[in-house]
């Protein structure tokens, strides 16, 4: 447009070089171009269905990050406040989303995998007032593109926009998919995988991407293992009230042992207290948090995570590059934690252990064997780092551009 503007103004001079000179000159003081020297920014209007845990909420802030990254300073403002989130009244989202700098609009939702009796009854009854709000919602935003990253919350939201004619795009995080994304399969345009063991479940509407990881995660750089050595556990964002209380008695047992020990736990909320007793009782100099909010310094810090495996758990632990004791938890649905850590486990970049084999004993024993031969920390950390997808949050960011294209 401008290449025109300045041709049409050519065109009206005639005559002498003075009358060229002339209108040069107004062109290098942006007297001609200078009006439409800027197209008005129209970014794409992106809802992100993506609550309760952290596992859910990562990802999808990964790449909301990764789409306002790309644009210029001045529209990276207006990108953010066209990206939506949609979340739950009760979940990590209601802080993280807002901190990051995204509008969060919620919605009362409620699982039913693996929910009996009157609780299912109760959560049934839930579900259509999840689809009312869902709609308005989808109806109020108008969205171009929905992003969804499974769980309950995502289920009558996909549904919905799928419905409506909006393109849906799938990030489904774990080796097995649960089941509102097996569900979901059926009627979204894409699905990103992170495992290539899920692609089977969506066919040719798979792209295996990998998982979308903060960039922070990539930037760690590798750390010397030499004592004092730091551990570092992670329950899983809610805390795990069992690898909690095992870990306390197990670091209890590595008192008497040649090399000094550094301890970070990331308890959850309603363990905070008493695990935090049980390290003033042992005698162990612990940092006990309820949540850790700079996960990427605390894995920075650490020699050794010991950790549930969670999709988000195991591909920040790739990115990083940070050997791990995983320990699936037992009730998770279709066990896709398991999945997640036999696919780390098998690739010799963290040890698996199963909670029904988990005692003080056991893990002491784990961490250990670990401490005492460094070398293996470093094997398991390279192995890790071979198993990332640094480019994750921009192949989905990508894909979301293109669907959005398309609408």
């Amino acid at each position: 447009m401008e290449s025109g503007c300045v041709i049409q103004e050519m065109e009206k001079v005639e005559g002498t070089e003075e009358r060229y000179d002339s209108v040069r000159a107004r062109m290098a003081a942006d007297e001609v171009i200078a009006p439409m020297s800027k197209i008005p920014f129209e970014p794409l209007r992106i809802l992100m269905a993506a609550g309760g845990t952290g596992g859910h909420i990562f990802p999808a802030l990964a790449v909301a990050q990764e789409l306002v990254a790309r644009l210029g300073e001045d529209d990276r403002e207006a990108a953010s406040r066209s990206i939506v989130f949609l979340g739950t009244t009760r979940g990590l989202e209601s802080r993280l989303i807002p901190a990051a700098g995204f509008p969060l609009r919620t919605v009362a939702a409620a699982g039913l995998k693996g929910i009996h009796g009157w609780k299912r009854l109760a959560n049934l009854l839930v579900l259509p007032r999840s689809a009312l709000r869902s709609a308005r919602v989808l109806w109020d935003i108008r969205p171009q593109v929905v992003v969804g990253v499974g769980g309950y919350l995502a289920g009558p939201v996909m549904l919905e926009a799928a419905l409506m004619g909006i393109p849906t795009l799938l990030i489904e995080p774990n080796a097995v998919p649960g089941f509102t994304n097996r569900i979901l399969a059926v009627v979204v345009r894409g699905a990103a995988v992170g495992f290539g063991a899920a692609a089977d479940f969506y066919g040719m509407k798979a792209r295996v991407t990998g998982h979308p990881v903060r960039k922070a995660f990539f930037e760690i750089p590798p750390k010397k293992h030499v004592a004092p050595f730091t551990v570092l556990i992670v329950g899983g964002s809610q805390g795990s009230k069992a690898i909690n209380e095992c870990a306390v008695k197990s670091l209890n047992l590595l008192s008497s042992e040649s090399w000094a020990l550094s301890v970070v736990h990331q308890t959850g909320e309603v363990d905070y207290n008493n695990i935090r007793e049980m390290y003033r009782a042992a005698g162990i100099d612990a940092e006990v948090c309820a949540f850790i909010d700079d996960v990427p310094n605390a894995f920075a810090r650490a020699d050794l995570i010991i950790s549930r495996a969670g999709a988000a758990a195991v591909a920040e632990l790739a990115a990083a590059g940070k050997a791990a004791v995983l320990i699936p938890f037992p009730g998770a649905t279709d066990q896709h934690q398991r999945e997640n850590a036999g696919v780390l486990a098998r690739a010799g970049a963290a040890r698996l252990m199963e909670q029904s084999e988990m005692t003080a004993e056991s893990l002491a024993a784990q961490i250990r064997e670990l401490f005492n031969h460094p070398e293996e920390l470093t094997q398991m950390e390279q192995r890790a780092k071979e198993l990332a997808h640094p480019n994750a949050a921009k192949e989905i960011a990508d894909w979301v551009v293109e669907l959005g294209k398309k609408a």
